[in-house]
């Protein structure tokens, strides 16, 4: 594969993916991820920092689409119907592939210290973008926090549970992520 074909991107995360899975993360190199994506290694530092980066691609665009959706809520959303409007428009970047590939990243960081790190602030990140968008709306800054750590929790367990059921169904992920800011909603009422 010529080093100058479309998906150079794509290819490195499922290489880097692939080689974690076999042979660790701590073993895995540059070099080797860029050998099995048919890249070079330069290609690979046009696309990624190091690394750990691999396993957060993307994560920039989706917090773009957080508070995208987030700006876009109708003006009498409550700050979780303008949360929930945030995840619909984040999901919709989540496609087959991203389900497919989501146990072998799982598997990937919990195998990592370093890469659970990675994760851990890209959660971080995710939760801030959501403030932020709520924040511009005039939402008041603990609710917008809360909101927001609502909102990323239901994105990660609708993700979990997309990723966990039938790859061959054609749902989509936002009835997921809605179904979890549901029961999170329900569950914080309940806290009394």
């Amino acid at each position: 594969m010529g080093r100058w074909e479309p998906g150079a991107r794509e290819r490195l995360v499922m290489a880097a993916v692939d080689l974690f899975t076999e042979q660790g993360y701590d073993a895995t190199t540059v070099t080797q991820i860029a050998e099995r994506a048919g890249v070079t290694k330069s290609t690979f530092f046009r696309h990624f920092p190091d690394k750990r980066e691999l396993l957060v691609a993307g994560q920039e665009e989706l917090s773009r689409l957080l508070a995208e959706g987030i700006a876009e809520a109708p003006g009498d959303a409550t700050p979780l119907e303008t949360v929930a409007a945030g995840l619909v428009r984040a999901s919709g970047l989540m496609g087959p592939q991203n389900r497919e590939f989501a146990p072998r990243v799982r598997a990937a960081i919990a195998a990592s210290t370093e890469l659970q790190e990675r994760d851990a602030l890209k959660t971080v990140s995710l939760a801030a973008a959501m403030t932020s968008a709520l924040a511009a709306r005039g939402i008041p800054d603990p609710t917008a926090a809360l909101a927001s750590e609502l909102g990323v929790l239901a994105f990660k367990r609708g993700f979990a549970e997309w990723t966990e059921g039938d790859r061959d169904a054609n749902d989509e992920l936002a009835g997921y992520v809605l179904t979890a800011l549901e029961e999170l909603r329900a569950a914080s009422a309940s806290l009394g």
